[in-house]
């Protein structure tokens, strides 16, 4: 009879996160192998930095840190009329979060940072002469606010290295090095912009603390997020994942399989989300009320919460959805891409591939016979700047309209920007972005789809005027474009770029099991109260609780929220089906509505 040692004895006991351990298994020599050409393959893919750009980035950081604290020394005198010998006490001080943070920063990594102040500094302050100071220093280019958005930030290349800086005022008279950002009681007292900027640094150091390996967790995190920009799936703005949330379901793979290896966890990542019964949350931790009063992710009490589709909470107070923008589209193409990532993950552990074939890109430029695509133009590159932004932010606006369409299945958009061939744009500073459109097959039947692009027009146009970002010069032109007519658009070394090597070998289908899989009998699930509606077990799978359209009129308030109710076998995608047809005007160009311009028809004829 084998005993135990002490260390597995602590193991057993042990519960990162909301559930157990699925699997306590220590590495296998041929784990230790594939994560040894998984960490060579993220290196020559240049997702590890070298000596000298780790320094140079610290160096950066360390210039801005002493803007800052000038900064707030020169306000504090010359506007809050503070003695000198005062002003020299208050402080103040950059703190990074995000990739940069969590260690896994690659080549040409942005860095995400927080500005953070005393209380006599105010968020005009920040956006006026602290603005105005970046704006003269030499080493910075192509800066530009945006004070409006949700969280408001200043952007920016610094030495070559762009930077994103957020702003937060604390309630205390001095901010010093030692200030603990972790602790809850420092947001006393704050606006809630000053929070979601805080929440960066909170959320990033909390999820540091929830992994129990810190280097397996980095390295599986570099490889999932080369993955996801590989396949287009990466962008919380157009509704798929940004980088925190990609980071928290590494960090929940991390806690299921705690003693697991980089090359595993990868693996195990898409085994996990695979079968995830999305709209159940994901957590990192016990969701907590800190008491001070600051609204908090909760379907049971807040009504809007009960419609996100993907949601994934933050594990620091005030624990919020870091997914709200996904779309049913959106879910629909990254749990796609969940089971074709398991299907070759498997096969590399089955020694079948090589991790080459992870990171191939799907060809997307021949999954689809329908493409819109959204161009932004600008007449000066510093316009093109601000416009391009802007539009973006706005992308997600048209597919949830084009989502509302009965006559659309699927609107599948990449997250890449393009420069189009057309002659209309070609000299002009201009960016394009490509949406997937999958038709129900009709007959003898138009669809218009005039009015759901200028919803999206309108949207646009106003929030420019809004925020009085609006030039003149600035479009944002939609166009229908036929597979076969790609090439007018895009030049052929795209195309290529999308086109996927092929194996030799047959592949398996997805979800075909192995022995190695785990049973996954140690999730749990709290059954609804009202609808008495027991899941279903067997010793292999759970049944559906969710479908891929956004149904959940199955799953309860509870269940919802509990990560407990971790998940069943997702539905499958429906195949694509063909059209018979298309004829329709090939562009729109709405004006913006002050110019009260009569928008082009674009209208899809079916045969």
């Amino acid at each position: 009879m084998k005993v135990k040692s002490v260390e597995d004895k602590m193991d057993a006991s042990k519960t990162l996160g909301m559930t157990s351990a699925i699997s306590l298994a220590r590495p296998k020599p041929s784990d230790l192998e594939h994560t040894k050409e998984l960490e060579e393959y993220l290196r020559d893919a240049g997702m590890f930095e070298t000596d000298a750009e780790l320094n140079h980035r610290f160096e950066v950081l360390g210039k801005l840190n002493n803007l800052v604290t000038q900064w707030i020394r020169d306000v504090s005198i010359n506007v809050k009329n503070m003695p000198p010998q005062i002003a020299d006490t208050v402080g103040g001080k950059i703190c990074t979060f995000g990739s940069y943070r969590l260690g896994v920063a690659g080549r040409d990594a942005d860095i995400d940072a927080l500005c953070v102040a005393p209380r006599h500094i105010e968020r005009s302050d920040y956006f006026s002469s602290f603005y105005e100071l970046l704006k003269n220093q030499p080493e910075v280019t192509e800066m530009r606010a945006v004070e409006e958005a949700f969280v408001p930030v200043i952007k920016m290349k610094y030495e070559g290295i762009e930077i994103d800086l957020l702003f937060a005022r604390l309630a205390l008279k001095e901010v010093p090095d030692s200030v603990d950002l972790k602790d809850d009681t420092i947001l006393k007292n704050l606006d809630e912009k000053c929070v979601r900027s805080l929440n960066g640094c909170r959320v990033t150091d909390e999820i540091l603390r929830q992994v129990p390996n810190r280097e397996s967790f980095r390295l599986a995190l570099r490889a999932i997020k080369l993955w996801a920009k590989r396949h287009g799936v990466y962008s919380n703005v157009l509704g798929y994942l940004g980088g925190v949330s990609w980071a928290m379901l590494v960090a929940r793979t991390c806690q299921l399989y705690p003693n697991a290896t980089a090359s595993t966890l990868v693996e195990k990542f898409f085994l996990v989300f695979s079968k995830w019964t999305w709209p159940a949350p994901v957590y990192l931790k016990q969701p907590y009320d800190a008491k001070l009063n600051f609204k908090v992710w909760d379907p049971r009490v807040n009504v809007q919460d009960r419609f996100h589709l993907m949601p994934i909470i933050t594990p620091a107070y005030p624990q919020q959805n870091s997914t709200f923008n996904t779309s049913q589209s959106t879910r629909a193409v990254m749990v796609e891409e969940f089971k074709m990532g398991l299907q070759i993950t498997e096969d590399i552990m089955l020694a079948k591939a090589t991790w080459d074939k992870l990171f191939q890109p799907p060809n997307f430029f021949q999954k689809y016979r329908h493409y819109l695509v959204v161009i932004a133009v600008a007449r000066t590159p510093e316009d093109h700047l601000e416009w391009y932004g802007l539009v973006e932010s706005k992308i997600r606006h048209l597919i949830s309209t084009l989502e509302h369409n009965h006559a659309i299945k699927t609107v599948h958009i990449n997250p890449a920007t393009f420069n189009c061939r057309d002659g209309d744009y070609v000299d002009k500073p201009h960016s394009a972005w490509f949406l997937g459109v999958d038709f129900n097959r009709s007959e003898n039947v138009n669809i218009d789809l005039t009015n759901d692009i200028n919803k999206f027009v309108e949207v646009v146009y106003k929030q420019s005027t809004y925020n009085k970002a609006y030039k003149e010069g600035m479009e944002v032109n939609c166009k229908y474009v036929k597979r076969k007519q790609l090439s007018n658009y895009l030049s052929q070394d795209v195309l290529d770029r999308y086109k996927s090597k092929t194996e030799d070998g047959q592949q398996r289908s997805i979800g075909q099991k192995r022995k190695s899989d785990p049973v996954l009998s140690d999730f749990t699930s709290r059954d609804s109260p009202e609808s008495n509606k027991k899941v279903k077990r067997d010793s292999e799978t759970l049944t559906p609780q969710a479908t891929l359209n956004g149904d959940d009129s199955n799953i309860s308030l509870d269940e919802a929220f509990s990560n407990t109710s971790i998940p069943g076998l997702a539905p499958e995608m429906n195949s694509t089906q063909r059209l018979s047809s298309i004829e329709l005007p090939d562009v729109l160009t709405p004006e913006p509505p002050e110019l009260v311009a009569t928008p082009h028809s674009l209208v899809v004829h079916f045969k």
